[in-house]
This record gives C-alpha cells, structure tokens and sequence, in this order.
C-alpha cells in the first residue's frame, strides 16, 4: 500500500542516497533519485562495513549478496613503524557481535545498492546524469532545478514533497543554507591504492601501521582470489600529517614521490610495504577533510543525511555506516509521520548529536589513537616490552571508548541487536 507522503526526491545516488530509496519502499514510501554521474560504474578502491553498518543491510535482505563480494574480517591488529604487534582485537562476529565486519570494493558495494534499488523500486525512479543545480520549498513541496551533467543541457524542474541531500560531503543542497562554510582540512593528506598480493597474516586481519605523525597506513583485503592464483586485492591507505597545509587535490592521480619515502623503511618479516605500494594498480590522493557539526540539517520540507549531514574523517570505517543508519531513521520516521516537516525534525533530534560525537571522535581520539599513545610513550623506537608503557587492558580500553561512541560496542546489546 502506497503511502500518503507522495514522492519525494533523494539528490545523491551513492550508498547514502540509495540506501535510504530501499528503505523507504520497504515502507511503501514512493521516492525518485537523482544522481548526478551519467552511469553507475563500479569505481574507487575499498570500504569496510562495520557490524551495525551491516545490521541495517542484513534488514534489506543484502548482507549475503555483500558478504559474497567481499571478505569478512576476523581480526583487527595495530603495529609500529618498525612492524611491532602493540595490541589486536577479534572483530565483527568473532567479537561475538550478531553482525559481520566486511572489507569489500566500494564500488561492489555500490553496484548492489544500485542493482537492489532498480529492481525494487523500478529503473525509472534512478535517474542518473541529473546534476542538481538549485532547490526551492513552498508550503505544498520543493521544485528541484537539474542541468544534464554530461552535456550542461538545462533539465526540466523536478517537483516533489519534500527533499533529503544526499550528495555527499561536497553537497551544493547544503551550500545553499550554509553558503559561506568550508571543508576543515588539519593538514592532513591521504594516498590510496589497491594491490594484488598474497593473503597478509591469514588473509582475514585488518591492519593499522604507524601514526599519522610519522606515517601511517591502513592495510585490508577486500577481494578474495582476484586473479584465480589464491591472491587477494587489498586495499591500503596511507595518512600523513603536514605542517605545510598544502592540501591533495580531490581530482588527480597521486604521485608516488610524493610521500613513498615515509614508507621505505616499512619492510617487515610479514610484509613489505613500499613494495607493495609500489604495485598498486591505482593510486589516488585525498585531502583528509570534514566539516563541523551544525545546528540543524532540516530546513522546512529539506533535510540532509550521511555526508551532506555530517562529513567526517575517514577513520574508524564509520563514514558509511553513520550514513545508512540516517537512511533507516529518516525512513522509520516518514513512515511514522506523513508530514515531512515534522518528520525531518524528529529524525534531526534523534541523530544529529549521535554523529556530531562521531566527528569529533574521528578528529581526536580516533581508532588509531593508539598507535599515537604508543608512539608517544614509547618514544618512536622499538620497544621491548610494551607493558613497561601502556597495558593491554588499556589499549583495550582506548578501543573500546570508540566502539561504545561509534554504535558497534558488544557491551551495548542495542548496537548488536538484529533489526525487529
């Protein structure tokens, strides 16, 4: 049965934005998504879906299909630059969570949330190749105004009820109430490629090596016997922290003379990195940015969710997952609430301080803070023993403060549950 919402309209066809269409005609709530790229490709490098990012894919009937792509992760292991275990932890179900932890290829995951969404909501409501250029409210919905992003060819307006922005961290919906905010960049900049290459410590670990303050980088399989010779793709990502504040461009290739050199000495018994960075088959670079948490999303019959709600640093894998609970919160809400209005307010309340803790958390005291804390203690050196510095039980603690914060702490049976 049809609800009496009517359509609205979704601007942004990635993992938020599609997300958020199934979970609303799972709930008989008609909408339409415009995506600004002229066809859906299977693009970037990896994600990892966290347990409660995968609860609310397990509600759409999708966790098999992503668990199929990808691989699950059993274990999550920090080390020193000089490749000296300093504390690991078991993940996802081995956590004795009820959801599994997932590396997977973005665009893998993309791709089944296009494909799902097509399927259940129809191709016709997935319009692609519509770049949103300006919206306008009234008391009875908005008007959307599109240009065709491959050609600049004006669109006929679009109307519809009501709006969610779901165009990302860069999203033009959000500049128009906040036009004169900008991205926050603290100097620090990202490098990230996908690599061919035999399974690292059984194939099944997500690793974090070295800090930010003098090289970090961030190690995991998304893609099990890529080539048909038992090799993974894995994914790494490196993180450094600059006192130039030259930011990375959004747009080019990354240059591996830019930062290589912090990595030479990453050479280990279990695992050579420059070589492995060094056979990448893509390199792209990124400015580490986010934005700080506003006083509102939701401006009368438009609101924003995932990125265009709350951009924060990509650490902790929790970007994606923040933002496909926002698409069931939003679609529980409507379901709830035929009017827009009030139904963006309460789904506002109920989020927007849950992920404001997340940004700053991200930003302060992120997982790989404890690689930080070591590195501090310890004095940038090998250590001999670490417990002469910082106990288990402690980095234990440290990790556990942004599970509980994140949304994914076994201790918290609300994060772990399976949807009703």
């Amino acid at each position: 049965m049809k609800s009496e919402i009517g359509p609205l309209a979704i601007v942004g066809g990635g993992i938020c934005g599609l997300k958020l269409a199934l979970d609303l005609a799972e709930r008989g709530i008609e909408c339409n998504v415009y995506e600004r790229a002229p066809r859906i490709k299977e693009l970037g490098v990896g994600i990892t879906v966290l347990p409660h990012g995968m609860r609310e894919f397990a509600a759409l009937g999708l966790s098999e299909k992503l668990l199929a792509r990808g691989i699950e992760n059993r274990e999550s292991c920090f080390f020193n630059r000089f490749g000296q275990l300093i504390y690991k932890e078991p993940r996802g179900k081995f956590a004795g969570n009820a959801f599994a932890e997932v590396g997977l290829h973005r665009g893998h995951l993309h791709k089944t949330l296009f494909d799902a969404a097509c399927q259940r909501l129809g191709p016709d409501r997935i319009l692609t190749d519509r770049d949103c250029l300006a919206v306008e409210q009234d008391d009875e919905g908005v008007t959307l105004h599109f240009r065709e992003t491959s050609t600049g060819r004006a669109l006929e307006p679009m109307r519809a009820c009501a709006l969610i922005a779901c165009d990302g961290v860069n999203s033009t919906v959000r500049k128009s109430f906040y036009p004169d905010e900008s991205l926050a960049f603290a100097g620090i900049n990202t490098w990230r490629g996908v690599t061919r290459h035999k399974p690292i410590l059984g194939g099944r670990t997500y690793m974090r090596i070295g800090s930010i303050l003098t090289g970090k980088i961030v190690i995991y399989p998304i893609v099990d016997d890529v080539d048909g010779s038992g090799n993974q793709l894995i994914n790494w990502t490196t993180e450094i922290k600059s006192s130039s504040f030259e930011k990375n461009d959004w747009n080019t290739p990354g240059k591996l003379d830019d930062f290589i050199h912090l990595y030479e000495s990453f050479r280990f018994d279990w695992l050579d990195v420059p070589d492995m960075i060094r056979r990448s088959d893509v390199l792209l670079e990124y400015p580490m940015v986010d934005k700080d948490p506003v006083a509102r999303w939701s401006f009368g019959r438009v609101t924003f969710a995932g990125d265009a709600a709350h951009p924060m640093y990509p650490r902790g894998s929790n970007g994606s997952a923040q933002a496909v609970i926002d698409a069931r919160v939003l679609a529980d809400g409507l379901a709830r609430d035929p009017d827009p209005v009030t139904a963006f307010k309460a789904y506002e309340a109920e989020r927007s301080e849950a992920t404001a803790k997340v940004v700053r958390t991200n930003r302060e005291h992120p997982p790989d803070f404890i690689n930080i804390k070591v590195e501090e203690l310890v004095g940038d050196r090998p250590f001999v023993n670490l417990d002469d510095y910082i106990t288990q039980d402690e980095l234990r603690a440290l990790s556990e403060n942004y599970k509980r914060i994140a949304g994914f702490s076994v201790s918290d049976p609300r994060e772990i549950r399976a949807n009703d």
